[in-house]
């Protein structure tokens, strides 16, 4: 993932106050009473200002999950209920079993797993029957559902589903987080350290103009579409890269951080980074998800895999690939790059 930046926004006394709450229930002996998905959905220690370079402090997203394919890091994943994570289809393509795949969950450096780290097989693989049928890369959206619910705690909670009625304002910074490349051509390097950068969401309309219209008849061509959503920087270039498709932008939501998107496609994650990130939008999915979760009945945990240990992943994991339209459609022209300036001052 290209940039840097840890700076969040900070939150109001009483939101503090719930905050704080929520956190010493995480460290009390469990009781009858289990706090709703709603109540834990997009929290985290941190409510105040953070500082830093590119990488992420532990339990600072702990929805954040890995995607194993037969061992490797392939892709990043959002957690969002006990037992439910969404992705990216396009990380799907080499293998449609569920058997081959993991998920990694309270993962903050992927070599060095803690006592809070968790691996996760996989019961059930729904990949959107609508993706990259009707524009390229459209319904990029997999949900998945795992053997066995995760035990919440400070460094594994879900993030916020948003629904069709969600408003994020275009003047709060989102985050992007992944252990995808650095660059094109240079890998995250050990300990594999969770990455993480602030953007901003882009309309629609602003976004698509960083790109060339798809021209009539020709098929396979990327479009920004009403299931995507836009987010990035033009004055400190920041980018989802290869292995970060699947992971989540988030934004805050009257102090909780909702799921807006997941990492889709974009340009090569170069210097100069010359458009937006795109990212699946989930309050479009949102009705797919709840239906299809209501669909699908609680595996019997007797029939679920043996429980493996985390794995501390060593040397260079196969990285995915963020999908990238050829360069002829980053062409950035000096009228789009200054309107954005200009709405970013307004």
């Amino acid at each position: 993932m290209g940039g840097s930046s840890a700076q969040q926004p900070g939150r109001g006394g009483r939101g503090a106050c719930v905050l704080a709450s929520f956190l010493l229930w995480l460290h009390l002996e469990p009781t009858k009473s289990t706090p709703s998905l709603s109540e834990v959905c997009g929290k985290t220690r941190f409510h105040g200002k953070i500082f830093g370079g590119q990488k992420a402090e532990p339990e600072r997203w702990p929805w954040q999950a890995s995607l194993l394919l037969r061992g490797s890091h392939i892709c990043g994943a959002a957690l969002i209920d006990k037992a439910w994570v969404l992705s990216a289809a396009h990380c799907f393509q080499r293998s449609r079993n569920p058997s081959d795949y993991r998920i990694l969950l309270g993962y903050n450096q992927l070599s060095k797993p803690t006592s809070y780290s968790r691996i996760m097989t996989v019961n059930k693989l729904i990949v959107h029957p609508d993706y990259d049928k009707y524009h390229r890369q459209g319904s990029d959206i997999v949900l998945l559902q795992l053997h066995v619910p995760v035990e919440f705690n400070s460094h594994v909670l879900p993030a916020c589903v948003p629904d069709n009625n969600t408003k994020f304002t275009l003047e709060k910074p989102c985050w992007i987080s992944g252990w995808g490349m650095i660059t094109e051509d240079k890998f995250l390097p050990q300990p594999f350290q969770l990455q993480e950068a602030e953007v901003f969401l882009i309309e629609n309309q602003i976004c698509s103009a960083f790109f060339q219209p798809p021209e009539p008849g020709v098929s396979g061509q990327y479009a920004v579409k009403d299931d995507m959503v836009c987010a990035g920087t033009v004055e400190t270039e920041k980018s989802i890269c290869r292995g970060d498709s699947g992971g989540p932008l988030v934004c805050p939501v009257n102090g909780s951080w909702y799921l807006a998107g997941l990492s889709s496609w974009s340009v090569e994650c170069q210097h100069p980074i010359a458009s937006p990130s795109v990212f699946s939008r989930v309050s479009y999915f949102f009705n797919w998800i709840q239906e299809n979760k209501a669909a699908s009945p609680d595996p019997d945990p007797n029939l679920a895999p043996p429980q493996e240990n985390p794995p501390a992943l060593k040397g260079s994991h196969n990285q995915g690939s963020v999908l990238k339209p050829s360069i002829c459609m980053a062409l950035l022209s000096s009228q789009t790059l200054l309107l954005l300036l200009l709405l970013r001052i307004l």
